[in-house]
C-alpha cells in the first residue's frame, strides 16, 4: 500500500510540476534545431561493386559461400582505401583546398567509408563531403579504380603465370633440340649397319678357321698312323705348323669379335639412353604445351572478378546532420534532466519532511 501511495504522490508530484519539463524540452529542442540548422550539410554518395568468383571456377563451388571465403573477401576494402589511390583522389578533386590542409590520414578517415555489407560479396565505397556533385565523383572515381586495379593485379598474375609457362615450354624445347642433335651425331658417327656386318663377316671367319683346325688336327691324328710311309718333306712338323698358325688366327680372329662385340653393345645402349632421353624430352615438352595452353586460355579469369554493379548518384538530401535524429535526442534529454531533477527534488523533501516529523516526535515524548 505504500508503494502505491508513493508512486501516486509522485506522479501529482511530477504533473504539479509539468510546466517546467515543458520549458526543458523546449529548450533542448530548439538549441538542437539551431545548432543542427547552423552545422554544415555533409552528403553521402555510395557506390556498390560486387565481388563475382572466377571465370573459370565451378558454379557449384562458387555459391557455396562459406565464412571464411567471405572473410578473405575484406582483401578488397584494402584496394579502395590504399593511400596511394585516395592521395591522388586528393590531388584531383581538390579535397585539400575543400576540407582544409588536414593530413591525408585525417582526410581519409573523415571523407572515405569502404565496407564488405555483412554476409554478402558485395563492397560499398562511400565518400562524404560538403559538395554533393564531388562526392559523387569521388565515390564513382574509387570504385572505377578499385576495379581497375584488380584488374591489373590479376592480368599480371596471369602474365607471370604464362612467362613462366613459356620459360619451361623453352627449356623443354631446347632439351629436345639437343637430344636430337645427340641423336643424329650418334647415327652418323656411330653407325651399327656396318659393325653388325663385320661380326658377321667376323664370325664366318671364324668359323671357317675352326673348320681348318679340325681338318688340321684330323690330318695330324691320320698321320701318326702312316708316319712311316710320309716323306719327311710331308712329315707332322709341317701340320703342327700350320695348325699353331690356325690356332692363332682364332685367337685372333675371337678377340677381334670380342671387342667388336663390346664396341656394339656400347653403342646400342648408347642409343637406348638417347631414345629413352628423347621420348622423356618429347612427353615433356608436349605437357609444357598443354600447360601453356592453358595458361593462355585460363588468362584473365583468375582471381575474383570485380564489377560495378551501383555507380554512386548525386545525393539530394544530406547525410549529416540528422535534423529527426537530433532533434529526437534533444526531446528525450529535455525530458530525462527534468525528471530526474525532480524525482531528486521529491526525495530531499520527503527526507527533510521525515526528520522534521521525527523531532517533533522526539519533543512530545521528553515534554510528557
Amino acid at each position: 500500500m505504500t508503494d502505491t501511495t508513493d508512486a501516486f504522490r509522485y506522479v501529482g508530484y511530477i504533473k504539479l510540476r509539468w510546466r517546467l519539463i515543458a520549458i526543458s524540452c523546449a529548450i533542448a529542442v530548439t538549441l538542437a534545431l539551431v545548432v543542427t540548422l547552423l552545422m554544415p550539410r555533409q552528403y553521402t554518395a555510395t557506390a556498390r561493386i560486387v565481388i563475382d568468383p572466377p571465370a573459370g571456377a565451378d558454379i557449384r563451388a562458387a555459391m557455396a559461400v562459406s565464412p571464411i571465403y567471405l572473410e578473405s573477401l575484406r582483401t578488397y576494402e584494402r584496394f579502395a582505401t590504399a593511400g596511394g589511390l585516395f592521395q591522388k583522389a586528393v590531388e584531383r578533386f581538390g579535397l585539400r583546398g575543400l576540407l582544409g590542409n588536414r593530413p591525408i590520414e585525417s582526410l581519409q578517415k573523415s571523407v572515405l567509408r569502404v565496407e564488405i555489407v555483412r554476409n554478402t560479396r558485395i563492397l560499398e565505397v562511400a565518400a562524404t563531403l560538403p559538395d554533393p556533385r564531388r562526392a559523387q565523383a569521388l565515390a564513382g572515381f574509387l570504385a572505377e579504380e578499385t576495379v581497375e586495379m584488380n584488374r591489373a593485379v590479376a592480368m599480371q598474375g596471369a602474365r607471370d603465370l604464362v612467362e613462366a609457362a613459356a620459360q619451361e615450354e623453352d627449356r623443354a624445347r631446347a632439351r629436345l633440340q639437343e637430344t636430337d642433335a645427340a641423336w643424329s651425331h650418334v647415327l652418323a658417327d656411330e653407325p651399327v649397319d656396318a659393325l653388325q656386318s663385320d661380326l658377321a663377316v667376323t664370325a664366318g671367319l671364324r668359323s671357317s678357321i675352326q673348320q681348318r683346325i679340325a681338318s688340321a688336327e684330323l690330318e695330324i691324328a691320320e698321320s701318326a698312323d702312316r708316319a712311316l710311309q710320309v716323306p719327311a718333306s710331308m712329315g707332322p712338323g709341317t701340320s703342327q705348323a700350320r695348325l699353331q698358325e690356325l690356332r692363332r688366327q682364332l685367337i685372333a680372329v675371337d678377340r677381334q669379335e670380342m671387342e667388336e662385340q663390346k664396341l656394339l653393345a656400347r653403342r646400342l645402349a648408347d642409343r637406348d639412353n638417347l631414345e629413352s632421353e628423347r621420348k622423356s624430352a618429347e612427353a615433356e615438352l608436349t605437357a609444357m604445351q598443354q600447360r601453356l595452353g592453358e595458361a593462355r586460355g585460363e588468362s584473365g579469369y583468375r582471381g575474383e572478378r570485380l564489377r560495378i554493379i551501383d555507380p554512386a548518384i548525386v545525393p539530394e538530401r544530406p547525410s549529416s546532420p540528422n535534423l529527426p535524429l537530433n532533434l529526437a535526442a534533444a526531446l528525450l534529454l529535455g525530458l530525462l534532466f527534468p525528471v530526474v531533477y525532480l524525482t531528486l527534488e521529491m526525495n530531499y523533501q520527503v527526507q527533510r519532511a521525515e526528520s522534521r516529523r521525527g523531532g517533533f516526535h522526539a519533543v512530545g515524548e521528553s515534554g510528557r
